[in-house]
């Protein structure tokens, strides 16, 4: 009895080494905390709801204003929708659809890859801004537009030469590359563009300072009325204070240059415009997995979505598309109270994931955005939308 005892006990240790040399389990690094509305200085902001008369019709679109939510998956809006006690002026839009995100060469696409699908139709690989996968310059939304007389705009809580804004007027191999995407601007096709910032402005060459400012007019203050009324194109680079995060006093630069923008494009063209509009700090929450700052980046968009949708709205031939360029964090919702405000959530990564983003659209034509699409099927159906064809 003993020898067959002994002869188990080793067959047991022979079959146990090979586990117990594999690297140990892990447990998934996750970050839960729970965010109240209000904790970070945000009252509920309520939503606003439209009349729909002119949206899901086949009226001629004239404009069109893109919202893309950096980094702002369906969780995000979830969660920020929850946290407001249920409502978000996106959220209230009857046309939804779903965006996938891949990029040439890559499953998880960045920033630079979804915005030059956004702004050129075409996919193109990581870190790009402005050029195909073979490396080559492809027009991007405002150059197709220019002819036909359309003029264009950005706005970003990003730095001028971010990802994304800069994947609307630069052609450039690597997103990295802050002091050439800068010196792309005086020969973009923008009319009017604002983004952080007045100081990072001044810290480029003498000779990117000198181009910007033969092309456009440039303030630091949206009460610089009488030059911004004088002005054929604008430049808005406020101080980085108020670009800066919502949790560090930002203020009201997103939705008040967003109604800005509209009303400087609207008075340059009788042609029409196109308007890009970035949250862009949603997603720089979500990669510090900050819960808080996330969901008030996110209700500070949903501001800027009220000014474009209530201008869609009163104008009748606008179009209004709010989407993401990718999700970050993986977020998930555990658990929520929408009366006091409170969600509870979770955190899987600090990075980009492949998770498709959620797509709300408003205004004539906005059907054609329901339903799965790529990124780069949404910047050839505004084209086509805006050309007519």
């Amino acid at each position: 009895m003993k020898r067959i005892l002994s002869i188990f006990m080793l067959w047991a240790a022979v079959a146990v080494m090979p586990l117990l040399a594999q690297e140990p389990i892990q447990k998934a690094a996750v970050k839960e905390v729970e965010a109240t509305v209000g904790q970070y200085k945000c009252a509920k902001q309520g939503s606003y709801m439209p009349s729909f008369a002119s949206d899901r019709t086949d009226r001629p679109v004239k404009n069109v204003i893109l919202m893309i939510g950096d980094g702002m998956g369906l969780a995000t809006v979830a969660t920020a929708m929850y946290a407001n006690g249920g409502e978000l002026t996106m959220t209230n839009l009857q046309t939804t659809g779903f965006v996938r995100t891949q990029s040439a060469d890559s499953f998880t696409t960045d920033s630079a890859a979804s915005g030059t699908a956004y702004a050129t139709g075409q996919k193109t690989y990581n870190n790009a801004v402005g050029l195909g996968a073979d490396r080559n310059v492809i027009e991007n939304i405002p150059e197709k537009l220019e002819e036909s007389g359309i003029v264009s705009g950005i706005v970003s809580t990003d730095n001028l030469d971010g990802a994304t804004p800069s994947a609307f007027f630069a052609h450039q191999a690597h997103r990295n590359m802050s002091k050439e995407i800068w010196a792309d601007m005086p020969m973009s096709k923008l009319t009017f563009f604002s983004a952080g910032s007045q100081e990072e402005f001044e810290k480029q060459p003498s000779s990117t300072v000198s181009a910007i400012l033969d092309n456009f007019t440039v303030v630091h203050s949206a009460d610089a009325k009488k030059a911004i009324k004088k002005s054929k194109r604008l430049g808005y680079l406020p101080p980085a204070s108020e670009t800066t995060y919502k949790v560090k006093g930002r203020g009201n630069y997103l939705p008040e240059t967003t109604e800005m923008a509209i009303e400087y494009l609207s008075a340059r063209s009788d042609k029409g415009f196109f308007l890009m509009v970035e949250g862009a700090r949603i997603d720089k929450a979500a990669h510090s997995n900050d819960y808080g700052s996330m969901i008030e980046e996110t209700l500070d968009f949903d501001k800027a979505v009220e000014a474009a949708v209530r201008f869609a709205e009163q104008d009748g031939n606008t179009l209004v598309i709010i989407s993401a360029d990718h999700e970050t964090g993986a977020v998930s919702l555990r658990s929520g109270d929408m009366e006091k405000g409170k969600v509870k959530g979770v955190y899987v990564s600090r990075g980009h994931t492949p998770i498709m983003v959620p797509l709300f659209a408003f205004g004539p034509h906005s059907m054609d955005f329901s339903g799965m699409q790529e990124n780069s099927d949404v910047s050839n159906k505004i084209v086509d939308l805006l050309l007519g064809k």
